[in-house]
């Protein structure tokens, strides 16, 4: 990405705050993205306590910003995080088990925006059952006590 900005003509007026208006919360190289990838934008809300989504993965990467609250974060292979408001995260999707991403406060709801970039023709989500999270036990990260 450049720095420099190409400035055009103008004919009405401009108070130049476009220029310093972006901030990047999030810059990510996503290892794959699914040929003819469809995108979707989802609004994720849990009240609190809510243990989230089953383990499950992505057909391909998504990235999320966290609105409001806090999620409890674990992806295969990475130990458990808390992802807080005005944070963002992201997961590579594909055969990567995303094991949680319920809400960590009891006090409050936690509520994220998540962008993904899924596979044509398959769902945007695919839990994962019993046997095959038993088979990858060695894949996932120790749990704290």
């Amino acid at each position: 990405m450049s720095d420099t900005v190409s400035e055009a003509t103008q004919t009405g007026p401009s108070y130049g705050a476009w220029k310093t208006a972006v901030t990047v919360l999030q810059a990510a190289s996503p290892p794959v993205i699914p040929e003819g990838a469809e995108v979707m934008t989802l609004l994720v809300q849990f009240p609190p306590g809510d243990p989230g989504t089953p383990p499950h993965r992505h057909s391909g990467p998504a990235f999320g910003y966290m609105l409001e609250g806090e999620m409890r974060f674990e992806l295969e292979g990475e130990p458990e995080r808390i992802i807080r408001a005005g944070e963002t995260f992201w997961e590579p999707g594909g055969d990567i088990i995303h094991y949680q991403d319920g809400n960590n406060r009891t006090d409050s709801w936690s509520r994220f925006i998540v962008t993904m970039l899924c596979e044509p023709g398959k769902p945007m989500i695919s839990l994962v059952d019993d046997a095959e999270l038993a088979q990858r036990k060695d894949r996932r990260a120790p749990q704290s006590a």
